[in-house]
């Protein structure tokens, strides 16, 4: 499971086109993967999210994607940091994650979520719902998706989906964990305590200890060892080497990305000392791991080792 993932959440370069994009994004993955951390993860959206671009930024599709750096990378896991429910069918969901699985010979992790960028679904044609649909959306996905993976035939008649023997062939290489994000007390977190093998919260970090009580509260109810969930931690920082190199890429992302400039004040942003002292803590708070982006420099080449170099200690 993830203890220290790096997610690259936007693909818009000073300098780079749709031609040497990949490469870009190859690049912050290899860095990953040889500084210390153990799962790459990419964001499952189709138009760039409102607090990190404009709706017309460049986004690639998740699965794909993953499926491309699986042969870049040879031990890091290959993750989205969510998989909206709500843009796929779960038989094919499983599908889709079953041959990133085998193409990335056993590194296959499903991060889902219930899906929530409205922008996104009504301009190209997902249904959206109400709250509770996407949460009861995600319910039946998880039930078909977990038989799946697991090589059972599922059957569901849902209220959403439905599923007859649904057969998953080639299994998987290895168990492919699940993870689910979100940090919601009653539903989110429930469902992680009965379906999930890690939980990614997203919250203050002095909502963490709640967040863990409601957990383990939940799996306690279901009768789930709490020990079995693993707990990471989404953040988003921008280091460098020295903490006024730090604020100043900060600063140039904001001027080319004025959507950037909300995201400004809570990224965590420093040198590598400062960097540190704040991850120590976020994990004195009680959780297993954390899951980093650098919205503002993670493009700029050794920003991502540096990153890794710095936090892989504190999780060994």
């Amino acid at each position: 499971m993830t203890r220290l993932g790096y997610q690259i959440p936007n693909f818009t370069y000073p300098g780079v086109g749709s031609d040497d994009l990949f490469d870009a994004i190859v690049r912050q993955a290899v860095e990953a993967e040889s500084s210390g951390f153990d799962t790459v993860l990419v964001m499952d959206h189709f138009y760039q999210l409102p607090m990190l671009g404009a709706p017309e930024n460049a986004m690639l599709e998740c699965y794909t994607l993953l499926a491309a750096l699986a042969q870049h990378t040879s031990r890091v896991r290959l993750s989205a940091l969510v998989t909206g429910n709500t843009y796929r069918n779960p038989t094919l969901l499983a599908k889709t994650v079953t041959a990133l699985d085998v193409v990335s010979k056993g590194r296959a992790q499903l991060g889902i979520g219930a899906g929530w960028y409205e922008l996104e679904h009504d301009s190209l044609g997902f249904e959206f719902g109400t709250f509770t649909d996407r949460f009861e959306r995600l319910e039946e996905a998880l039930q078909i998706v977990t038989g799946m993976l697991r090589g059972e035939r599922p059957t569901l008649a849902g209220k959403w989906y439905t599923a007859r023997e649904a057969i998953n062939s080639p299994a998987p290489v290895a168990p492919i964990p699940i993870m689910i994000g979100g940090a919601g007390e009653k539903k989110t977190l429930r469902m992680a305590a009965q379906y999930a093998d890690e939980s990614n919260l997203i919250c203050a970090i002095d909502d963490i200890p709640r967040k863990l009580a409601a957990l383990d509260e939940h799996c306690a109810r279901l009768g789930r060892d709490r020990r079995e969930i693993t707990v990471t931690y989404q953040t988003s920082a921008c280091i460098a080497p020295s903490a006024a190199q730090a604020a100043q890429e900060a600063d140039d992302a904001v001027a080319r990305i004025p959507e950037l400039a909300s995201r400004r004040a809570s990224l965590i942003l420093g040198a590598p000392d400062d960097v540190r002292a704040t991850y120590e803590r976020i994990l004195a708070a009680g959780v297993d791991g954390v899951t980093v982006n650098l919205p503002a420099n993670g493009h700029i080449e050794g920003r991502v080792a540096l990153l890794g170099d710095t936090l892989a200690p504190l999780i060994a």
